[in-house]
């Protein structure tokens, strides 16, 4: 008899546990009143205006779809090779950056609907344009890329610049700085960013190389897979936008419309 009550009240605490977990869907969001969002500073997506202001399109984005949800965005920049564990342990409710949609992280998260059709460029020094033209030509050079992001899988899973030198970055913004300090001869980053940076400012000396495109994919925003609620309401909500073409705009106003994937 015992026995038979220590496994019930074992079965009482596994079910209270499980229906605590339910719990923590939307009702846990909109209880607390806001949505931590995790990020890394990644222009044009979130980013530090002269002002010392957090903007951007991924910032103004969720800003918005958090006024649709009644809620407050909290922007909290991580570890992007942490991503999914900063999830997983709820110290972030959503990844909202730039987060490329693969097979092996939908098995750890659910994604939104994807909002930007990207790819994985070579950025190098203008200085370097006739060496590096073709993917071939890039055999031996150093290559960078930020840890644990598409452009280090790229790197990884080409014949030629996995048999290279790798650094991994913090940042894409540390994968620029290497290659336009000549520590890396190659960066590999997100076709949005190399856009909003290369040939300007800081970065004037650098370049796309034209042509080689490693990888193409979609950004999307990263929820975890229980929080099935959330994510019907964030995907609502990003549906709103591109009807009314407020998400469009916001595209347009951070120079991605030709990224933007709801073109008509």
């Amino acid at each position: 008899m015992k026995r038979i009550l220590v496994l019930a009240l074992a079965m009482l605490m596994c079910l209270g546990a499980l229906a605590s977990c339910g719990a923590k869907d939307w009702a846990y969001i909109e209880e607390k009143g806001n949505l931590v969002i995790g990020i890394t500073l990644f222009e044009p997506m979130n980013y530090y205006d002269e002002s010392g202001k957090l903007v951007g399109f991924e910032t103004e984005f969720a800003e918005a779809v958090c006024k649709k949800l009644g809620v407050e965005p909290v922007f909290q920049v991580i570890d992007w090779e942490q991503k999914e564990n900063e999830l997983k342990s709820r110290t972030i409710d959503v990844i909202w950056n730039g987060l490329t949609v693969t097979e092996e992280r939908k098995e750890n998260m659910a994604f939104s609907t994807a909002y930007v059709s990207n790819k994985q460029v070579v950025v190098i020094k203008d200085s370097n344009a006739s060496k590096y033209a073709t993917v071939e030509g890039m055999a031996g050079a150093s290559c960078a890329a930020e840890n644990g992001s598409a452009g280090e899988t790229a790197i990884k899973s080409n014949a030629v610049l996995s048999q290279n030198k790798y650094v991994a970055a913090a940042g894409q913004k540390d994968v620029l700085m290497e290659v336009k300090a000549g520590t890396s001869e190659i960066g590999v980053i997100d076709l949005v960013m190399a856009l909003a940076s290369v040939d300007k400012g800081d970065y004037k000396d650098l370049m796309i190389v034209e042509g080689v495109e490693l990888t193409a994919e979609e950004y999307a925003i990263g929820c975890r897979l229980e929080d099935t609620e959330l994510l019907a309401k964030i995907n609502a909500a990003i549906d709103e936008m591109v009807q009314d073409g407020s998400l469009e705009a916001l595209a347009a106003k951070y120079g991605l419309s030709d990224v933007y994937a709801f073109k008509k």
